[in-house]
């Protein structure tokens, strides 16, 4: 299969805006959906749709079977050892402040250290700032250079006594660059220091091991890998999830309930009280799927071409820098046209049917280390094209026309 035929696979592309065809390079906020995925949510709400793991009727008892598959694709996906392991979350975000309050709350206190990047979006960043301030820890940050890529060599003059867990991203958002997440795990682990990384930006573009890679917990959304809003993946060494304490309390993740007391449930229940989000892990094992029959392989390949293409074409744009140039990169173009605010980019790109992002992409510590305020960030996917690459390109040049 070609990947214009693939391109065909997702039929929101099939529209204009305005007078244009949508060139849609967003992808780093939020993928599009594949049909195969939309009509597996279709096949779930018009013959399934029921609660899961409490009804003894035929619905309830198909919904749980594929919600159940779900999480065993999440596992398969992602190598872990047990499907037990793999938390459903409403997204990336809510995994992270999930560890903040059932392993932080409950093994760090005054005096101890959190070491976070340079490189991490706000929710990598405020759920430990929170928990600084409720118990006296504080934060350590991996410095990074104006590639955008981390110092790593400083790591182990980081990592002291006092440090209890590292917390990094495995993709850069804002930036896009690869960190050597293996390298930190290795560090981390070298003085028994636990790591959980935010894998949000690496699972839709490449092949994640979780047993290779070693790290206590990693965590990502749906959203951003062609599935639906609203579900994520928290996946924790299971040593860590039979001593942290739940999230949140309330139905499924207990086995009694007295009023002398609780006896909570083996994970993955016990961190996921109430209803799950059935129908969305549902669509994310579709999206699983759908990934799989093309290959993450295949795909990190594909966008790093798009990739190469675009930053070759757009710095031929006067005016134009570029944010961002690590050697490992993932498929994102961070820039700004001398003289223009991202948001007049982003508005006149759009005009020209370029969806993009601009501002500073929930990492203002990012933007703050490279002294500006916000950058255009243009991110590619497999199922964008060299068509694309031109409506970006024509829109970027009539931006320096309009602003002279």
């Amino acid at each position: 299969m070609t990947w214009r035929e693939i391109q065909k696979d997702f039929p929101i592309l099939n529209q204009r805006i305005g007078e244009h065809r949508l060139a849609y390079l967003d992808n780093a906020a939020s993928s599009q959906v594949p049909q195969q995925v939309v009509d597996r949510l279709e096949e779930y709400l018009t013959r399934e749709h029921s609660n899961v793991h409490r009804g003894v009727h035929a619905l309830s008892q198909r919904a749980t079977e594929s919600f159940d598959q779900a999480r065993e694709k999440v596992a398969s996906f992602l190598n872990a050892p047990s499907s037990a392991q793999c938390i459903f979350t409403r997204g990336t975000t809510e995994g992270i402040n999930l560890v903040a309050h059932g392993f932080g709350r409950k093994f760090l206190g005054k005096g101890d250290t959190i070491v976070v990047s340079a490189l991490e979006h706000h929710a990598n960043i405020v759920p430990w700032q929170m928990l600084g301030e409720e118990r006296g820890v504080s934060l350590r940050v991996i410095p990074m250079n104006d590639r955008g890529e981390l110092l790593l060599e400083e790591l182990p003059d980081l990592l002291d006594d006092s440090v209890k867990l590292v917390c990094v991203n495995h993709v850069s958002n804002a930036l896009g660059t690869i960190n050597d997440v293996a390298r930190v795990v290795e560090l981390a682990h070298g003085r028994d220091i636990p790591v959980l990384i935010d894998g949000a930006q690496a699972v839709p573009h490449m092949k994640v091991d979780v047993q290779e890679l070693g790290a206590d917990f990693y965590a990502f959304s749906s959203h951003k890998m062609c599935g639906p809003t609203g579900v994520g993946v928290l996946y924790a060494k299971k040593k860590w999830l039979d001593r942290m304490n739940p999230f949140l309390g309330g139905g499924d993740m207990i086995l009694s309930v007295t009023w002398e007391g609780t006896t909570f449930n083996e994970a993955p229940h016990k961190f996921e009280a109430g209803t799950p989000p059935i129908m969305a892990a549902i669509g994310l094992g579709a999206a699983i799927d759908y990934l799989e029959g093309i290959g993450l392989d295949a795909i990190g390949a594909r966008e790093a071409e798009l990739l190469a293409q675009a930053t070759e074409r757009i710095l031929e744009v006067d005016g134009v820098r570029l944010y961002g140039t690590a050697e490992e990169k993932a498929g994102v173009l961070s820039f700004d046209v001398e003289g223009v605010h991202p948001h007049d980019i982003g508005t006149i790109l759009d005009s020209q049917g370029v969806a993009i992002r601009a501002g500073h992409h929930c990492a203002q510590p990012v933007m703050n280390r490279l002294g500006i305020p916000a950058t255009a960030r243009a991110s590619f996917a497999f199922y964008n094209d060299e068509e694309d690459i031109d409506q970006l390109i024509d829109g970027v040049r009539l931006v320096k026309e309009i602003f002279g």
